[in-house]
């Protein structure tokens, strides 16, 4: 892990390319700088005076050593201005300039040789290409704009997704502990400050943009170190993968996509993926007030039954179980509500709003009681009653009071639609610490992502140490590979005397042709030959129509499950396992999920279960269960012989059969790194 000490708490900061020009990033961030409390350098080769103060026209002059050197100059001058930096004692970098790796190979071989000059140094450089640097709790501010102050750490590639941010936290009553804007990341990358955000004392949860993940197994372990630590991290993220430039060579390869394999790194490093800024914020803000607290099994409460049916069908659609009360919970609210109040969940409270607006809170002080219930979601008209006059004004913010103070007392989660949510009311819920929603939707998913995070258990992934490279492909090869790694195939023989060869195993057998990428889509081979003819014809034809000499003489399997599973290897994360119903259509039913491999047994049958064909493993229509056990076994043979070989692009097994009485692999498949 490197010090980023003096990146985030520096004694002495310079502006490198200080400027009066209001349309520059030099003047932007000397006008932010100078609000620090601490010695700013600013540094204009004409020596004129900026922003009213005295500048430097080199590092040079600068009268004491500077820990951190932030560079606005144009990228023709970018190396000169990081030796000057690097002369002066800088230790950090900040890269806002342009004009490097963002622009082609010319750029990125300048990037290159900058960031290896700095690395060389002993310093650490942030972008180029970047928006800058901030941490409020060191009283550090290095950045175009001015940012709002709270607990979140944010780290960014985009400085107008950090903008945009910015702007939904400061409504939601929240801020910036620390801002990293990643930029090229030719030197620190997202893991590196999402580690040194681990450890800060400042940051409670961690939010991130990233589009180039770089090291996907680094980022995936500083995640894991950071939820580890109790600090959450939120991701967002484009998809985009190195992965998607090359074509897919088996199904494996056709089916896992880079969302996919994002999703994976995701799950094994306990992060929570969202889909846009805003959605962003209303889980960074949930996470901040509950922290991991259980949500899934939700009480829905309106003031009408549009409303309750409404929400519940959302709530439902958003992974929250609407479950019935217990009787004595129904017992409870319908003595305090009207007669034609609802009462089983949905809660109806049928116009007790405007007669007895208390009763908002007690029915959610009932419901928070109850152990059945995580969480709860209001929906409706509550913060609409006070515009019918001014007594019910303050009975509606002093019940937004008492509504808050259940919710803190009882550790549960509570989040409030509203069509009413600029209201005084409103406002009184917010400044508690209540999620306020204009949308019952927006609600409903905040607090499914909050139900999501409270069930989430980082795994932790090591690559295994890497075996003596395999240097064929074929499925010989492959087989042999897998059966080496503990994988189970039926009795075959590699011939060209494919009757010896059957007579040896006995009937009835699988022919296949070597050779062929896709056996079966080639006609490649021929099952449940019961007989010396049988087999006869079918080698003639292949070799009339294949022109193949070897063939693998195999002993035909009986009956069970057919599941595909391949490893492909992503050139961000590694090794992908995917696992799904395999056969002859694989690609048609798409009825696949993903890990980051290895896996062990546990998490392979985890996998297994949550297949929407799991069924019929479990033996669907009367049929035998397989056993999962070892399908689970043979899936982490798999994982591990596939992470094992950095050589292997793609490795897959269609179709693994499980049996009842085990589990069997009926084809394999390599495809090698290009090289």
């Amino acid at each position: 892990m490197r010090s980023l000490d003096t990146l985030f708490t520096p004694r002495t900061v310079a502006i490198l390319g200080a400027s009066n020009d209001e349309a520059k990033y030099g003047n932007w961030i000397s006008v932010q700088a100078l609000r620090m409390s601490r010695p700013v350098y600013l540094i204009n080769r004409r020596g004129e005076k900026v922003l009213g103060e005295p500048t430097y026209r080199r590092m040079a002059d600068v009268p004491e050593p500077v820990d951190l050197v932030v560079i606005t100059v144009p990228a023709g001058g970018f190396e000169e201005a990081v030796d000057d930096a690097l002369a002066a004692g800088a230790t950090a970098i900040v890269g806002i300039t342009s004009g490097f790796a963002e622009l082609g190979d010319e750029g990125r071989a300048a990037q290159v040789a900058v960031a290896a000059k700095i690395r060389a140094a002993g310093a650490v450089l942030l972008g180029p290409n970047c928006l800058g640097v901030l941490d409020t709790t060191s009283d550090l501010y290095l950045v175009s704009n001015p940012l709002p102050r709270g607990p979140i750490g944010l780290v960014s590639q985009s400085g107008n997704m950090a903008l945009e941010l910015s702007k939904f936290l400061a409504d939601r009553g929240l801020g910036f502990s620390r801002f990293a804007s990643l930029g090229n990341q030719a030197d620190l990358g997202a893991a590196d400050l999402i580690r040194a955000y681990a450890h800060h004392p400042g940051t409670e949860v961690i939010a991130a943009y990233c589009e180039d993940f770089q090291d996907g197994r680094a980022f995936v372990a500083a995640c894991g170190e950071a939820v580890a630590a109790g600090k959450p991290v939120v991701l967002l993220t484009v998809g985009r993968s190195t992965a998607s430039t090359r074509a897919a060579r088996s199904h494996t390869g056709s089916l896992t996509s880079d969302s996919a394999v994002i999703d994976a790194a995701c799950r094994a490093a306990g992060v929570d993926r969202v889909r846009s800024p805003r959605e962003m914020a209303d889980l960074v803000t949930a996470l901040h007030r509950h922290g991991s607290a259980p949500a899934r099994r939700v009480a829905v409460i309106a003031d009408g039954g549009g409303h309750a049916s409404t929400a519940a069908d959302i709530a439902d659609a958003n992974g929250l179980a609407v479950q019935e009360f217990r009787p004595e919970l129904q017992a409870a609210l319908k003595a305090d509500l009207p007669p034609s109040a609802g009462v089983a969940n949905p809660v109806d409270l049928a116009g007790a709003g405007e007669q007895d607006i208390a009763s908002f809170a007690r029915t959610i002080d009932r419901v928070l009681t109850d152990p059945d219930i995580d969480s709860v979601l209001v929906t409706g008209y509550f913060g609409g009653y006070g515009d019918y006059g001014p007594d019910l004004a303050a009975r509606e913010i002093a019940t937004a009071t008492a509504m808050a103070e259940h919710v803190h007392r009882h550790g549960k989660p509570l989040v409030v639609h509203t069509m009413c949510s600029d209201s005084l009311a409103a406002d009184e819920l917010r400044r508690h610490g209540i999620g306020v929603f204009r949308t019952v939707d927006d609600a409903a998913r905040t607090l499914g992502m909050l139900a999501d995070h409270a069930e989430h258990r980082p795994v932790t992934k090591t690559l295994p140490e890497a075996a003596q490279p395999v240097t064929e492909s074929g499925y010989w090869h492959a087989r042999e590979l897998l059966k080496a790694g503990g994988l189970t195939f039926p009795d075959a023989r590699l011939a060209t005397d494919v009757v010896q060869a059957a007579e040896e195993i006995g009937y009835p057998v699988v022919l296949k042709a070597m050779g062929l990428l896709h056996k079966s889509d080639a006609g490649g081979v021929a099952i449940g030959l019961s007989d010396r003819d049988e087999l006869c014809r079918a080698h003639q034809d292949m070799v009339k129509r294949l022109n193949v000499s070897e063939y693998c003489v195999e002993r035909m399997a009986g009956g069970g499950v057919e599941l595909i599973v391949g490893v492909r290897r992503d050139a961000g994360f590694g090794p992908v396992l995917m696992v799904g119903l395999g056969g002859v259509f694989t690609e048609i039913l798409k009825d696949v999920t993903f890990a980051l491999a290895p896996v062990t047994p546990q998490e392979a049958e985890t996998m297994l279960r949550s297949l929407q064909a799991a069924p019929l493993l479990h033996g669907a229509r009367g049929r035998e269960p397989v056993d999962l056990a070892a399908a689970a076994e043979a899936v982490a043979a798999i994982s591990e012989v596939g992470a094992a070989h950095p050589e292997i692009a793609e490795l897959e097994v269609n179709p693994l059969l499980a049996t009842p009485s085990g589990c069997l692999g009926l084809d394999a498949r390599i495809v090698l790194v290009e090289r």
